[in-house]
């Protein structure tokens, strides 16, 4: 197989020989770039302003920030959070004056993985945004909300960047064959498989795209099929970074469809979960608190086959013990939903929040020594197993005056609306003999 890149253009890598040089070029981020959308409309006003891009790797970022000084004719300075502290900061900071005294240009100030910064390096560039000397443009792969100080988000737009979609990265797939001999060297099959491993990221996308042209040519295939995809390409390339927001991100959507009752969206994202590597022991316990949390009373037996399921995993671990995952996640899925549980800590929480320490009734507590004994300590308890039903209608286990409120609240659903029922029959017990003890 002949060489599919021309000699001049193996300097550089192929994303950097087809980043966009110009706005018209980019693919993708149509909800910011369109015809009449926010960050278009602010471009063509000719008036920079400071911002956050925010977004997955390999959605325009950089390329964007860099268009953006040429469009306000502007000075492009770029700092790395990664490799940079507060000398570099400085050294960025001083370049800016001298090319604002020498020429008169303004400065954008590009600061790429901006969350990687401390509080007091993110501070060092207020005072000259405030100033107008910069105008700032952080990238983040994390949500800004979180890892941005706030004075410095206050001055600046965030802008939120998607994942590319399969057509934005097929689009961007034509033009590195464009710049090839490898026009045809890609069946439907594997320019599909090639899209879905980069996951929404046109970097990567290219760098795939460069890994498989160089296997084809060691080993002098002229076709690249899918197999020959799957066999030269990492499996676990998806875009999932524990601990940042696709992962907590996956999980919410994980718990979500469990709690809305939709078996399919469940198993669809653990499975995305388990695809990226998660652990599996992290995703079991976050079963185990949506089956106390939304499934609750109303199936009792989810809680108990939930940890079930944990410890089978532990047992029998990967690959095998997943299946028991899928399993729970399943069932709660399928199971009767209740946060009566639930909602009843959170109020009861709130309210001792905000009481006084009430007093334990002499009638409910222990004695265990003749002094407690003589103090009244137990005195007057009633034993429930010595009446009927087991229940001591009238009883109060509540300190005294204590407001006469439900936190618990049953629902219809499930082993729950039983529970509703007997509540309501011993309630009614409890009405009777303040009835009669009022009629005397």
């Amino acid at each position: 197989m002949s060489n599919l890149f021309p000699a001049s253009s193996l300097q550089s890598p192929l994303a950097e020989r087809l980043r966009p040089k110009v706005l018209s070029d980019i693919i993708g981020q149509a909800h910011l770039l369109g015809a009449g959308k926010p960050l278009r409309i602010a471009i063509e006003s000719g008036n920079p302003h400071s911002m956050i891009l925010w977004g997955p790797p390999g959605t325009g970022k950089t390329t964007l920030a860099q268009l953006m000084s040429g469009a306000f004719n502007a000075e492009f300075i770029a700092v790395s959070a990664v490799l940079s502290g507060i000398k570099e900061i400085r050294n960025a900071i001083e370049k800016a004056q001298s090319i604002l005294q020498q020429n008169g240009r303004h400065t954008i100030l590009f600061v790429d993985e901006v969350h990687r910064f401390n509080k007091s390096q993110q501070d060092a560039f207020l005072p000259h945004v405030e100033q107008g000397l910069i105008t700032f443009i952080g990238a983040t792969t994390e949500n800004p909300s979180f890892e941005v100080n706030s004075a410095l988000l206050s001055r600046a737009q965030v802008y939120s960047l998607t994942p590319l979609s399969g057509t934005d990265l097929a689009q961007i797939l034509d033009r590195a064959l464009s710049i090839t001999r490898c026009q045809q060297c890609f069946n439907d099959d594997s320019r599909s498989l090639i899209i879905a491993y980069a996951d929404g990221d046109a970097r990567r996308l290219l760098n795939l795209f460069e890994q498989l042209i160089l296997a084809a040519e060691t080993e002098s295939i002229v076709e690249i099929t899918a197999e020959f995809v799957q066999n030269s390409l990492s499996r676990h390339s998806r875009r999932f970074d524990k601990g940042g927001d696709a992962f907590y991100d996956q999980i919410s959507a994980l718990h979500k469809s469990v709690r809305g009752s939709s078996p399919d969206a469940a198993l669809y994202w653990l499975c995305r979960m388990l695809d990226s590597g998660t652990d599996p022991a992290y995703i079991g316990r976050r079963l185990v608190r949506m089956a106390v949390e939304d499934v609750g009373l109303a199936d009792p037996r989810a809680l108990q086959m939930t940890l079930s399921a944990c410890d089978t995993y532990e047992r029998l671990g990967s690959p095998e013990g997943e299946l028991a995952l899928i399993q729970a996640a399943l069932y709660l899925s399928c199971a009767p939903k209740s946060n009566a549980a639930y909602m009843a800590y959170k109020k009861m929480q709130s309210f001792i929040a905000q009481d006084q320490s009430r007093p334990v009734p002499i009638h409910l507590r222990n004695a265990p020594t003749q002094l407690m004994q003589q103090m009244g300590y137990g005195r007057n308890y009633r034993y429930a197993h010595d009446y009927p039903e087991a229940y001591v209608a009238g009883e109060n286990y509540f300190p005294d005056d204590f407001p006469d409120t439900r936190f618990y609240q049953p629902t219809e659903n499930g082993l729950e609306a039983k529970i509703k029922e007997k509540l309501n029959y011993l309630r009614s017990l409890d009405k009777k003999v303040k009835k009669s003890s009022e009629d005397v």
